[in-house]
């Protein structure tokens, strides 16, 4: 099965069986043809029949309902280690007739989501997937099947996606500070930021235009004032990430407290650079440094 994000399926690619309840009511059936002949009943052989020809039929409406679809992955987001990566996939028809029952899951996992599709039209589907160990790692294999409309068979297809799923470490829930005065001392930073009305550096009086994340709602909560950070006195300050740093020996707890680190200084709105042993990231700050720095941490 070659490595696809879109795929559409044909008699090549979707695969039918009968269900055990089939396979039942092909002894039911072999009994009964059995009795109708040995008793000679017309009426037997009817029955037989009918429930044979309902049977053959419901074996071609079945792979008729997944045959002709046009399944389509969208590329799933990032996730932290140990929460579930969420998916979605899009069903297509372009046939004139609907489609009833069709179920998606996992590869190896025993919960379905099902969905029907109308004719001409499509609908969505979401899957799930635990995300356990950081990196980037290939999605699993999918399946699609139909039980529609009587149950008897089994149709069913796998789908090998060629997205790839990148998994960030998970951060650490109780980290301690930032390095900020270990940074400041191995690199010679110091603030030069001036003191506001007893405020401490790289803080001042809140202006207009100020960006809300710049803002001490903690200090304006307690004293009735908007207090900001000084922009101009932080980018004269650079803090460092470095393993380091960290305290730790095993490397997974090392990226845990960095990520941790990581996510922090961002939600502060620093200006931050890491380091990862050979791999340095340049000292800045907003969401696209917060990704490169996530990446880094998820590939180290």
């Amino acid at each position: 099965m070659p490595l696809a994000d879109s795929v559409t399926l044909t008699q090549r690619n979707v695969y039918i069986l009968p269900t055990r309840a089939g396979l039942m009511l092909g002894a039911t059936l072999l009994v009964l043809l059995v009795a109708s002949i040995n008793y000679q009943l017309n009426l037997g052989y009817l029955l037989t029949f009918l429930l044979a020809g309902c049977a053959v039929v419901a074996m071609h409406v079945s792979h008729a309902n997944l045959r002709g679809m046009t399944l389509t992955l969208g590329a799933p987001d990032a996730v932290f280690s140990g929460a579930t990566a969420q998916f979605g996939i899009k069903l297509l028809n372009t046939s004139k007739r609907q489609r009833y029952a069709l179920g998606l899951t996992v590869s190896n996992a025993k919960q379905w989501v099902h969905t029907d599709v109308a004719a001409q039209g499509s609908a969505n589907v979401h899957l799930a997937w635990p995300a356990t160990q950081r990196g980037l790692h290939p999605l699993p294999t999918l399946s699609v099947q139909t039980l529609f409309p009587l149950g008897t068979f089994r149709v069913w297809t796998l789908w090998r996606p060629a997205a790839q799923l990148l998994v960030y470490p998970q951060p650490e829930a109780r980290p301690p500070p930032l390095p900020d005065d270990a940074s400041e001392a191995e690199h010679g930073l110091t603030r030069t930021a001036p003191h506001h009305h007893g405020e401490p550096d790289s803080f001042r009086p809140y202006r207009r235009g100020d960006a809300l994340k710049n803002i001490l709602w903690k200090k304006a909560a307690k004293t009735g004032e908007l207090v900001s950070r000084d922009s101009v006195a932080a980018q004269q300050h650079d803090l460092w990430l470095d393993r380091t740093l960290t305290g730790l020996q095993h490397t997974e707890q090392q990226l845990s407290r960095l990520c941790a680190w990581v996510l922090r200084a961002d939600q502060l709105g620093l200006r931050y650079g890491l380091r990862l042993g050979g791999h340095d990231i340049a000292a800045d700050h907003g969401p696209a440094h917060l990704q490169r720095c996530l990446r880094a941490l998820a590939l180290a």
